[in-house]
Parts: structure tokens; sequence; C-alpha cells
């Protein structure tokens, strides 16, 4: 991996390198992703059948578009059931730290007759986007449906691409049984996302939208946003790793490609105190990469948003990292945890040499759907806040509303809304002069 000091560098030219790669620098790709929703939104299932025979070679109708028990039961009897009874104890981690986030309508009421408070209401249609093709991901299936299911959404439709046999995954099948999926429907791409959003003869509208995919998916999801809520603009994967020269550098090095095998465009950077310790953790990488089933496309990340960047001080590294805002943040220092309290911008903080980032993408339990390209910034994680609605709600009684109605009048007034300050005049007829 490419070694540079951090101070010759520069946070500003990481970040600019970091933004090439979000979804939206892809105008080119914006105008035919515009033609499919469209196209949805006027045809229905006719576009959608459409668009999945063209791009998944897979001729489906409104008989087969959806996932049946007899599927279901059938991905059942195709699963490892060592790799099942993983699954199930990762969903009960997921779903134990997510029953944390719960929160409660809520309400205060005074002696002078006011009530007021905040209503708590799930979504009643959450749509869940997997992505499908070659590889399978029912980890993002379990990230994606838990928060709702905790949330209590009554609802949750899943899309997800199937193979050329009009077969879906089998593990793809069983992890969205397992973790609650209502309807699981066999389509992929921005048609996917414009059948969730507007809805189509057989597939129903929802209400939100989440879940990460390719480009169009990312653009189709920012088009519609408006018909459906969404999650995020989900872009390439991203690692920072914070070590000074008590890390061990073959972890190092074993977490940053960890990354860099999602994706061309994945990132993965390392910042250290210590000169030594970027030396050793790049002849680990250059050990790593050759005995790894993704070496073409690992290398590639590495050559074009991999980083080893020596920094001055703790203070100048740390000030780096909040300035990137990644995705994945490890700290892998002497005192890590008095690191992690100066941290502001990460999607996820992993502390200490045995909190690999996998830890947080499989199994401990807080989600693995976060914020890249520096939205962490002013992004979250995907919780189970995501899926819910608050409502304000108000009560006065008259005697209350007596006492402060001429405030309101003169605000109004101020503002030159007078039928506003009619509204309260009107109850108080005995003070008009």
């Amino acid at each position: 991996m490419k070694i540079v000091s951090l101070a010759k560098e520069g946070t500003k030219n990481i970040l600019e390198t970091m933004l090439k790669r979000s979804p939206s620098q892809y105008g080119d790709y914006e105008q035919r992703v515009k033609e499919i929703l469209l196209n949805v939104q006027k045809r229905g299932d006719d576009a959608v059948f459409e668009y999945t025979e063209a791009f998944d070679k897979v001729k489906l109708d409104a008989s087969n578009v959806r996932v049946t028990e007899e599927e279901i039961e059938e991905a059942y009897g195709q699963m490892d059931q060592t790799l099942l009874a993983v699954i199930q104890k990762a969903l009960i981690n997921i779903r134990d730290y997510h029953e944390k986030q719960k929160r409660n309508s809520w309400f205060n009421t005074d002696e002078k007759g006011i009530i007021l408070g905040q209503k708590i209401t799930p979504l009643a249609v959450a749509g869940v986007y997997v992505p499908g093709g070659k590889a399978a991901y029912p980890s993002s299936v379990l990230m994606n449906v838990v928060p709702a299911k905790v949330a209590g959404v009554k609802k949750i439709v899943m899309t997800t691409p199937c193979g050329k046999d009009g077969k879906v995954n089998p593990v793809v099948l069983a992890s969205a049984r397992e973790a609650g999926v209502d309807e699981i429907y066999k389509i992929g791409g921005a048609q996917a996302v414009a059948a969730m959003a507007y809805g189509t003869q057989s597939i129903p509208r929802v209400d939100k939208i989440v879940g990460p995919g390719n480009i169009y998916v990312a653009l189709a999801k920012k088009a519609v946003y408006g018909h459906a809520s969404i999650d995020s603009i989900a872009g390439p994967s991203e690692i920072l790793v914070l070590a000074d020269d008590t890390a061990n550098p073959r972890y190092v090095a074993a977490d940053l490609l960890s990354q860099a095998e999602h994706d061309e465009l994945a990132s993965a950077i390392l910042i250290t105190t210590s000169q030594s310790l970027a030396e050793k953790v790049s002849e680990e990488v250059d050990k790593f990469v050759p005995t790894l089933s993704r070496k073409d496309i690992i290398q590639k990340s590495l050559d074009q948003f991999g980083r080893i960047l020596v920094a001055d001080s703790v203070d100048q590294a740390v000030e780096a990292a909040n300035e990137i805002a990644s995705e994945h943040l490890e700290i892998v220092m002497e005192n890590p945890f008095e690191i992690m309290t100066r941290i502001q911008n990460a999607g996820a903080i992993f502390i200490g040499e045995y909190s690999s980032e996998p830890l947080g993408d499989y199994f401990a339990g807080p989600n693995h759907i976060l914020p890249t390209n520096g939205t962490a910034k002013f992004f979250s994680p995907l919780s189970v806040d995501d899926f819910v609605k608050k409502s304000s709600v108000i009560y006065y009684s008259r005697n209350a509303l007596d006492e402060i109605h001429e405030d309101i009048i003169r605000f109004a007034q101020a503002e030159g809304l007078t039928a506003h300050a009619n509204s309260i005049k009107v109850r108080f007829p005995e003070n008009e002069g």
C-alpha cells in the first residue's frame, strides 16, 4: 500500500478522492434510471417484467414474481444447517441490540389544563432491497429487517433478483423467513425500487425503502424520494484504522483488506503515528493479497483508494479521522477508549484488536447499514428510529389558552397572518372591542 505523510497528503485531498466514489457523481447513469422509473410508474408490472427479462435474463409474470411458501420450504431443505444455526444466533444479537433503541410515546400535563406529548407510530409498510446476482447477502437481510420488526412495522416487503432459473438464493430466503419478512418478490435493480415506490399490479407500494444496491439502485432510491422515504444513498464500503506502535500489523492489514474486497471503489485507510507500523502493515498486505479469492478487486481498490498515512501526532490522527468520517472506524491504540471519546464522526466504532470490522458486519448486533462518503458527519446507522414516525400532541383547555391567547395574536400579526390571529380571536369574543 502507498505510504505517505498525513501532512503531505492532507485530509482535503483524501476527501476529494473519497467523494469521487459517491453515487451522486455518476450523472451519466441518471437519465437511464429516470427512464426506468417513469416507465414503471406508467406501465406497472409490464415494465417491471420487461426490464427483468432484459437485465436478469429471466421471464417473470404476475403468477410467479412472488416467492411461494413451497419455495421457502425448498430453500430450508437446501440450507447448510450449521450456517442456519449461525444466522439464528446472529439474529438474536441483532434483535437484542435494536430492542434497546425502542422509544415510547410520552405525554406531560400540568394543572392549567395543558397536555403536550409525542406519539410514536410505526410505518405501515417497509420495503427492503437485497442485492442478488452471483453473491448472497443474508447479513443484509437481517440488518434491514430486524429494526423494522422491532419498530412494529405491520408489513415488510422484500425484493431481490433471482437467477436465470427463477430461483432466489436459498440462504437469502431462509434469512428472510427467520427475520420476519412478509412478502418476497424476485426482482432487482432500479425497476424494483420503482415498483416499491409507486406500486404495481403485483407489488405493493411501501412507505420506506431501505437496503444497499448497485449504482442503479442507489440513484433510483435518490430519485423516488418523496414518493417513499429512503434510508440513505449508499456509496462503496470504507474502513479507517487508527493505530499506534502497540498494534499488531498482521491484524491491521487483514482488517483493511476485509473492506477492500467489497468493491473496486472501496476505500481502506490506515492512519498511524508509527512509521515502523506503516511499513509492517504494507508488507503484510502484500503477503495477504495473493492468497485471497477476490485479489484482483482488492488490488484495484488499494491502488485507487487505499492509503497508509503517517501522522505527526495522535491529535493530528484524530482530527483527520473526524474529517474523513469513515463508515467503519477501528481504534487499535494504547488507550482506545480515551481516543473513542474524541471521535465525533464515524458510522461504527470498533475498539481494540479483537473487535475487527467483520464482527459488526455479521454478529455483534449493531446495524451494519452505515453512512458512507463522509455522511457520518450528519447521518446515523440504520435503526429502529428509521421505521417510526413521530407526531406532536397538543391539548389546551379554554382557561390555558385564555392566559396566552393575546401573545399568539401578537405573534401572528407580526407576521402579517391575520387569519392565524383571527383563529384565536374568535374563541374569545368577550375580549373584542
